[in-house]
């Protein structure tokens, strides 16, 4: 069966440049640790997903149509417009596109929705028949997870595969749940607060006696816990503007098709491939 890995591009680049124990400089004064640790962490996804497809997908920049719903959507995230070249991380995107076309790895910039739509546009569109592998740190990916779809955490020799019973196991829920679960308990992330006196273990209490977000609210008078209920009560539009920031759909076009992304396997070590396109 093919299997497709698809990276979800500036996650993996602000966990390895912020996560590299120290900046890294080329003997021209380059610096090229966020470079250096995306491409080796790209070879050992690879190593561990073994895929026969591979895309890597990036965010562009322009307009979020999330925050015609919520304006404070994603409004806590770093501006790095005036960074210095060193402790931008944005400045080392050109050279990990270079790196990527020497891997002969088919990679873009989402330039009208968000990176979390096109891959949930991907994972809807042949879920059902290939195997999926999301490399990413993003939770929103969890709702994608079916039997033939899992979610990789790349944390090196303590790399995570998330599938159902991870889900069960952490939450208490099912993955088809889990946008109603983030919803009530919100993501600090983006930004998005959930509902006042509900955690990770009420809101699961809540989703498995009711089912879903839509039933919670529609029967928030039978919660039993009065600051539980009140809170449902107040909160009820906010949870469902929640929802529609967290859901994900197949209404982004993808911009490659699964033909297009078949990968073989260079053998490439991570200073060969720098070394390959002149940063070593």
């Amino acid at each position: 069966m093919h299997r497709l890995l698809i990276i979800d591009g500036l996650n993996l680049l602000f966990q390895m440049f912020f996560g590299m124990p120290s900046r890294i400089i080329n003997k021209e004064g380059k610096p090229i640790q966020g470079t250096l640790g995306f491409v080796g962490a790209l070879l050992k996804i690879i190593k561990t997903a073994k895929p026969t497809h591979v895309v890597v997908l990036f965010d562009g920049e322009h307009e979020n149509a999330r925050t015609e719903i919520n304006a404070d959507y994603k409004a806590n995230r770093t501006s790095y417009t005036d960074a210095a070249v060193e402790d931008n991380p944005f400045s080392q995107l050109a050279d990990i596109y270079v790196a990527l076309d020497y891997l002969a790895i088919k990679h873009t910039e989402i330039d009208e929705h968000e990176t979390d739509d096109v891959i949930a546009s991907y994972a809807i569109k042949y879920g059902n028949d290939i195997e999926i592998v999301i490399a990413s740190f993003d939770s929103d990916f969890f709702q994608l997870i079916k039997d033939n779809i899992s979610v990789l955490r790349y944390r090196g020799d303590k790399t995570i595969i998330c599938d159902r019973q991870y889900i069960k196991d952490k939450f208490d829920i099912t993955p088809e749940q889990y946008a109603d679960f983030k919803s009530l308990t919100g993501d600090a992330s983006d930004n998005i607060k959930g509902a006042d006196n509900i955690g990770p273990k009420t809101a699961a209490q809540l989703i498995n006696r009711f089912g879903t977000l839509t039933e919670i609210i529609r029967r928030a008078d039978e919660i039993v816990r009065p600051s539980v209920k009140a809170a449902i009560q107040k909160d009820a539009d906010k949870l469902s503007r929640n929802y529609h920031l967290i859901k994900l759909d197949d209404k982004a076009k993808i911009p490659f098709a699964l033909e297009q992304l078949e990968y073989k396997a260079s053998g490439f070590t991570t200073n060969e491939v720098l070394q390959g396109i002149g940063l070593r």
